[in-house]
Parts: C-alpha cells; sequence; structure tokens
C-alpha cells in the first residue's frame, strides 16, 4: 500500500499545483504556466545524475554566505549574520575570525531578523592586491553600509581595518537586500531591496531617485562618479543604477562562463521569481511593485507593464515562498552537472536545478528529496574552482556532488 499511496500523492500533487498556476495566471504578463519538476524521483538513469550533499564544516552562527577569492583554492570564507566571517583552510575551520564586525572593539552590526552582515565580495585581483568590500547593517540605525576592508599585511588569515565606502538610509528593518559581487567589468554590484514594509509603501523600487529596489553598478575606484554604462542618469536621479523594480534580490550571480546575470528575487504575497538577464545589458525594470512575478500587483488588475522585463521563471506560494538565489555550476569535478543553476527556497527547505539555453528556462529538477535536506537555505556559494556549496542557515556547509 504505501508505494501506491506515495503515487497517488504525487498525482495530487500534480493536479493542485497545475489548477493552482493556472488560476494564478494574470493577463499582465507570461501565461506560460511554470515549469513542473521531475515527480519520478532519482533513478540511476536519470541525467544529471542523483545528487547529494556532502557536509565540510558545521559549528557556524546563523551562516549566510560563502565565498572564495580568484584562484585561491585553499581558503573558502563563510559570512556569519553576526558580523563574523569565518575561514575553512584545508579543510579545517580555524577557531579564530578572518575578521569580526560585531566584536566589542567595533559592535557594528545590527543582528536581528533580516539585519546584519549580509554581503561579501573579494576584489578579482585580491591575490595581489588584497582588497575585499562587505555589505552590513549599521547598529546605530539600521542603515546599510557598503565598507572595504584589506586583508594583514603580516597574516594573510587576517583582515586589517576598513574604511566606509557609502552609506544607505533603510526606512524599515527588512527587505536590506545584501548581495555583493563583481561583474566583468570589474565593478562591483551591490543588491539592495525596496527598503521594508508590505508592499514598497514608498514605491522605492520604482523610483529612480532613489538607491531601494535596485542593484547598484559601483566603479571602487572612483566613487562616487558613476561607472561606465550605468543607466543615464538626468536631474536628480540616481547615477548608480543597474536594474531596478526589485522587491528583495536577496541573492543573484554571475554565470562565470557566459557573464550571464541571475537574479532572484523574494516575492511578496504570492510568487517568488527569477530574472535572468544577458552579459553586460542591464538597464533593466524588473516591475516591483506594478508586478509581482508575472503578474499585476499595484494595481492588482490592468497595470501598466510597458517597458518591463518578465521574470524567466516564477513560482506560487503553494510551492515556497522566499526563493534563495544560487549558481551556474562550471566546477570539473561533475561535468554532467555543467550549466545547472542551482537556486533554492528559504522557508519551504527546497532545492532545484534548472538549464538555461539562452531564451528559455528547461529541465527543472527538484533535489530535495535525494539530498536528504530538510533545513533553511539561506545561500549557497562556490569555490575558486566552480564547485558549489549549499549554506544551511542552521550551521552547516555542505558541497553539492553526485552520487
Amino acid at each position: 500500500m504505501e508505494p501506491n499511496f506515495k503515487i497517488r500523492k504525487i498525482y495530487l500533487y500534480t493536479i493542485l499545483y497545475l489548477i493552482v498556476s493556472m488560476l494564478a495566471c494574470s493577463k499582465s504578463g507570461s501565461s506560460n504556466i511554470p515549469l513542473l519538476p521531475f515527480l519520478s524521483g532519482c533513478s540511476e538513469d536519470r541525467n544529471p545524475p542523483c545528487l547529494k550533499l556532502t557536509e565540510i564544516a558545521s559549528g557556524f552562527n546563523a551562516p549566510l554566505f560563502l565565498v572564495s577569492p580568484s584562484g585561491d583554492t585553499s581558503r573558502i570564507f563563510v559570512l556569519e549574520q553576526g558580523g563574523k566571517v569565518r575561514l575553512i583552510k584545508d579543510g579545517t575551520l580555524l577557531p579564530a575570525p578572518f575578521l569580526d564586525l560585531g566584536s566589542e572593539g567595533l559592535d557594528l552590526i545590527s543582528f536581528s531578523g533580516e539585519r546584519g552582515l549580509l554581503g561579501l565580495a573579494f576584489h578579482p585581483n585580491y591575490n595581489s592586491n588584497g582588497r575585499f568590500w562587505v555589505n552590513y547593517t549599521r547598529k546605530s540605525d539600521g542603515a546599510t553600509v557598503v565598507a572595504e576592508y584589506a586583508r594583514s599585511s603580516s597574516d594573510p588569515d587576517l583582515a586589517d581595518t576598513g574604511s566606509i565606502l557609502f552609506i544607505i538610509n533603510q526606512p524599515f528593518s527588512n527587505h536590506n537586500g545584501g548581495m555583493l559581487a563583481f561583474d566583468t567589468g570589474g565593478y562591483l554590484l551591490v543588491g539592495m531591496g525596496d527598503g521594508g514594509g508590505s508592499g514598497d509603501p514608498n514605491n522605492e523600487a520604482q523610483n529612480l531617485e532613489s538607491s531601494l529596489g535596485k542593484i547598484l553598478r559601483i566603479d571602487i575606484d572612483n566613487y562616487p562618479t558613476p561607472a561606465p554604462g550605468n543607466r543615464p542618469a538626468a536631474g536628480l536621479e540616481n547615477p548608480h543604477i543597474w536594474d531596478w523594480g526589485l522587491r528583495n534580490p536577496w541573492r543573484f550571480s554571475m554565470d562565470r562562463d557566459t557573464g550571464d546575470l541571475y537574479i532572484a528575487d523574494v516575492g511578496q504575497n504570492n510568487y517568488e521569481e527569477l530574472n535572468i538577464e544577458l552579459a553586460n545589458t542591464g538597464l533593466k525594470n524588473y516591475g516591483w511593485r506594478l508586478t509581482e512575478g508575472n503578474h499585476c500587483y499595484d494595481p492588482s488588475i490592468g497595470c501598466n507593464t510597458s517597458g518591463i522585463s518578465f521574470p524567466k521563471l516564477e513560482y506560487n506560494h503553494f510551492i515556497g515562498s522566499s526563493i534563495t538565489g544560487g549558481y551556474v555550476y562550471r566546477g570539473a569535478n561533475f561535468p554532467e552537472l555543467n550549466g545547472r543553476y542551482f537556486y533554492g527556497d528559504f522557508i519551504r527547505g527546497k532545492i532545484w536545478s534548472i538549464l538555461w539555453d539562452g531564451t528559455k528556462v528547461k529541465d527543472l529538477i527538484e533535489h530535495t528529496s535525494e539530498m536528504g535536506f530538510s533545513s533553511n537555505v539561506s545561500s549557497f556559494g562556490e569555490d575558486a574552482n566552480g564547485e558549489l556549496y549549499l549554506v544551511d542557515y542552521n550551521g552547516k556547509i555542505f558541497r553539492i556532488e553526485t552520487r
């Protein structure tokens, strides 16, 4: 009876998902029903093969991100929400943090809810210049701070003092964004949420004078001079805007082979979305708060979608409710995964992968069960070799591998 019950449950899940998706379709955007993941489980002949998670470290306090500098094959840096950057070196978690912004001497971080140390990016030439940037919410008022630091000249496993690059005020405590990453041109991309509150009450994401609800593109050597290629500013408009109309782009990444930008934007009431931006294009309006996913939000019917770029993938809150963006696999250890983009859902603890062929998303697979995962996906990460990792908010780091 048990196998038959599971089969009936799968069919019921499929039918319910189709019904909910069709009922939720809006005339404002795409009429395509979101892709259904393979529901047949993990078979020996599946392509890609079955996957697993291999734990590489544990004992972290609210880890939010993982990254390695380019060319640094022995170290992985793990960001903790409370203000520490921890260092895994040659497979061992070092006792002393690389950086601690929450220490008694600094005490810079507001660690609560969606606030804390949220982003970390190393200069593309970090091995020679030692420069890196962090994104955190300031303890005194919750404002977003993007600051530059450097590694110690005496110990490469320790950071030196830093200085603030810029500050952005936050009207509410949530939707702070926080992601940092360098694009192919060497400019720093900064993910900013809409500032919080339900439904973007201040309409920050569509306000081209505001830094909120945007991806900013920063020339770190000449700031505040705008980076070449940014959205042309007129009058008081913000000259650092690359993309806008975003609610909370918690995690985004660039395909290290193609340069395409994958932006996972956390939704409001009904839809989570993934936007895929061809390399070096930018200057896109992703619709929030006019739209949520492919659907009108404000107004709920008949919104003006002129000039809006719609997501390449969405899922509704029957499936999950807080998308966590990941990475396209470009490592060497598992060639069967080459080109697959991995992402998850923080609240539901789900993990998926897709293929993007340059025009459409295809081959959506859910990997949650085969990986044996049942926690909160706060982030994914990529090491210097292009191998992928999963960051469990409850304190563990896993590497994604084939069985």
